[in-house]
């Protein structure tokens, strides 16, 4: 079975059903298990998510930046107005950090490096995305290699922009796809890992309240 066959079935984790990490009158910091949507998606079955969850306690919370469904970790939400807007600019204007750990396919040649590749959705085969060098957006990642097995790497991936689906399409790119992704991983690599291998490690912010440096982390549990 190819990645384009693959069924996708919506069952996400019951336990734990919401873990938080940190909660204050501005922010609260959440980690996201993989299966579990960051926000609803459209069909009815798709409505139990990790911002649904985290709003049936506190109701004013909101979406400021996202995780794939497949990936965990570490995730923001704020708690009103002024946080969202002092949180969604340093997003936008990449002042925040984000880790990720990732084991991926094969022996990775070299310690570190920078992926550089633009990225784009894959029209026809929504929801992936591509590397296109005419309409792409630019994107790039910074990879350093933790841990050689004897058929995977273990690495820490550092996104400079914030590309949907960025890690993922990049490690394909260099040759060596993130173990258990569904829509990316050949079968043996797919099969090789009970889910997605890419966990959001750590999370480095200015904390709306006073901008002092504050960083969120969840070790990983793969």
């Amino acid at each position: 079975m190819n990645n384009d066959e693959r069924p996708f079935i919506y069952t996400p984790p019951d336990e734990p059903y919401l873990t938080v990490l940190h909660q204050d009158e501005d922010i609260l910091v959440l980690d996201k298990p993989s299966g579990l949507l960051s926000v609803p998606g459209r069909p009815l079955e798709h409505r139990d998510c990790l911002a649904s969850r985290a709003q049936e306690r506190f109701p004013s919370a909101t979406v400021v930046h996202r995780l794939d469904l497949d990936t965990s970790g570490v995730i923001v939400m704020a708690l009103h107005r002024k946080a969202h807007r002092h949180l969604g600019l340093q997003f936008e204007r990449r002042k925040t950090k984000k880790s990720y750990v990732a084991r991926v396919w094969g022996q990775v040649e070299g310690d570190d490096g920078r992926v550089d590749l633009p990225l784009t959705i894959d029209w026809p085969n929504r929801p992936k995305h591509i590397v296109d060098h005419e309409t792409g957006r630019p994107s790039q990642t910074d990879w350093q290699v933790i841990e050689r097995e004897a058929q995977a790497t273990r690495m820490r991936l550092t996104p400079i922009t914030g590309r949907s689906h960025q890690l993922r399409v990049h490690m394909l790119a260099l040759g060596h796809p993130i173990i258990g992704d569904p829509l990316y991983a050949p079968d043996e690599a797919f099969h090789a890992a009970p889910r997605l291998q890419l966990h959001a490690e750590s999370l480095t912010l200015h904390h709306p309240k006073d901008g002092e440096l504050v960083t969120f982390t969840v070790p990983c549990p793969f």
